[in-house]
C-alpha cells in the first residue's frame, strides 16, 4: 500500500517530454526573432507588408493580415515585397534550425 506523501517516479515519456521540451527551438527569444524576419538565414518571413512591414511566410497569412489590419486598403499581392527575391540567402549559412540546442 503507497503512503499518500510518498512521491511518485517519473515516467520515460515524461522524461522524454522535457528533453524534448528543452532542446527544441519553438521560435523564442532573439533566435526565434531572427527567424521570423529573416535577417540573417533567410528565414521564414518570404513576403513583408507594404504599409506597416510586418512579415509573413505566404500569400494566405499576408492576406489575412491585410484583412485585419488594413481594412480599407483593398488587398494586391503584386504590391507585396518578396524578402526571399531581394536578397539571396548565403548558401554558406545553415537555414532556420529546428533544434535549438545540440544538447543530449
Amino acid at each position: 500500500m503507497t503512503g499518500k506523501a510518498k512521491p511518485k517516479k517519473h515516467t520515460a515519456k515524461e522524461l522524454a517530454a522535457k528533453l524534448d521540451a528543452a532542446t527544441t527551438n519553438r521560435g523564442g527569444g532573439k533566435a526565434g526573432v531572427a527567424d521570423r524576419t529573416g535577417q540573417e538565414k533567410g528565414g521564414h518571413a518570404k513576403y513583408e507588408c507594404p504599409h506597416c512591414k510586418t512579415t509573413a511566410p505566404d500569400i494566405k497569412t499576408m492576406q489575412i493580415h491585410h484583412d485585419a489590419r488594413h481594412p480599407k486598403i483593398p488587398f494586391e499581392e503584386d504590391k507585396l515585397v518578396n524578402r526571399h527575391a531581394s536578397s539571396a540567402a548565403d548558401s554558406s549559412k545553415s537555414r532556420p534550425g529546428v533544434r535549438g540546442s545540440l544538447k543530449k
